[in-house]
């Protein structure tokens, strides 16, 4: 079942395919929830605070511009909608507590996060609780395992991993690698998906180094990568320490080419690193500006109301669709006479399945994994450019 494309970011278009798509549409039935015109919450937990703060308050941001599209355009069924944003530093335990108020306090039937441990550590309360978790931005792979209530609106680590590790053998013709890992649940699993594939495909993983969440000092483990003579290095981390890592590579003499995954796609790492960002090679699972229309009317928006570029462009893509995405769910529920539910939610989900995203394309839940094609940006002269669609 396909859902009608949600509409775009143009204001009066988007009203206009609002209203095409009947996103405003009565109540009916005699429950007291049925006759309601409360709003329709959703639960947001993301780090408002701490290190990963410039990521999750830009998370939020992208959020709030399709809350404000949907609710200009009527809400759904006449209800508008809320989002209840609560602050998990990225902290598994703080995750845990703002999940249970939301759960417990505001009753928000389903709730959107992000970051691998914090995802890992609310699962289990969500299919405790049978309240519907969304991931918008975490990359393990494991999150496709945690239970019936935990789905994934964001491709896991092994769709762009994979086809990174892939594209690095056979199209850039690199035989021997370094894989370098944040030590947590971001880098753990995602450089194992690497290291299985480029060796699969017929490469040779020659250094394979974690490294603390915490640390500024690699020279160690740069020194084993040296020894081990790679021709390429991938590079799983944060945006803190990715950086950190490249540049104490270019000052022990380590001019290989260096890739990372979507994280790494942030202007400020160029800024930060200059000229030993060129040839960086980043993956990103949303179109760009010369792929999808509605981006640049994105950007645009986003520069006159910030004032500057997002942190993490592709991820604020997710972030405005997986609101979209949430309404389409409501929509669906509330059409079939259901009071919005955890369990009404992923009913919905698993009905409509596929989801024609403003910003995002076509998405395409397939169990608990979602389905995209894979976008490759290199810097050049200090700029992202467009290196590659893997479908």
């Amino acid at each position: 079942m396909h859902t009608k494309r949600m509409p775009t970011l143009n204001r009066r278009r988007f009203l206009q395919s609002a209203a095409a798509a009947g996103l405003a549409v009565p109540l009916v039935g005699s429950r007291a929830w049925a006759q309601s015109k409360d709003p329709l919450k959703i639960g947001v937990t993301m780090p408002l605070t701490g290190s990963q703060a410039g990521y999750g308050n830009d998370f939020v941001i992208g959020m709030r511009q399709a809350l404000k599209d949907l609710n200009d355009a009527g809400g759904i069924a006449g209800r508008p909608l809320e989002l209840i944003v609560l602050d998990t530093q990225a902290e598994p335990s703080l995750g845990i507590n703002a999940m249970n108020r939301l759960i417990n306090v505001d009753k928000a039937p389903v709730i959107l996060t992000a970051w691998s441990a914090v995802v890992k550590a609310q699962a289990p309360t969500a299919n405790r609780e049978k309240v519907l978790l969304l991931n918008t931005g975490a990359n393990a792979p494991e999150i496709a395992h945690l239970g019936e209530f935990v789905y994934t609106l964001f491709p896991l680590a092994d769709v762009d991993i994979s086809a990174l590790a892939k594209y690095t053998y056979d199209k850039l013709g690199k035989r021997k690698a370094a894989v370098l890992y944040i030590n947590n649940d971001t880098g753990i699993d995602a450089a194992k998906v690497y290291k299985d594939v480029f060796e699969k495909t017929g490469g040779q993983v020659v250094a394979y180094e974690a490294y603390d969440p915490r640390a500024t000092e690699f020279s160690g483990m740069l020194l084993k990568v040296r020894a081990a003579s790679p021709d390429m290095v991938h590079v799983h981390g944060l945006l803190t320490d990715v950086p950190m890592v490249i540049a104490q590579m270019r000052q022990l003499g380590l001019q290989q080419r260096v890739s990372s995954y979507s994280a790494g796609y942030n202007q400020k790492l160029i800024d930060q690193l200059g000229p030993a960002a060129e040839d960086f090679i980043v993956t990103s699972l949303a179109p760009g500006a010369d792929d999808n229309p509605n981006v640049p009317q994105f950007l645009e928006r986003w520069k006159k109301e910030q004032n500057r570029h997002p942190n993490g462009l592709p991820y604020i893509q997710y972030q405005y669709d997986s609101v979209q995405t949430t309404a389409q769910l409501f929509k669906h529920v509330l059409e079939k006479k259901q009071e919005p539910t955890g369990e009404t939610m992923r009913a919905a989900l698993l009905a409509i399945k596929e989801f024609d995203s403003p910003l995002t394309g076509k998405t395409v839940v397939d169990g608990h994994r979602v389905r995209k094609p894979v976008f490759l940006l290199s810097v050049e002269k200090g700029q992202f450019k467009p290196l590659a669609k893997l479908d």
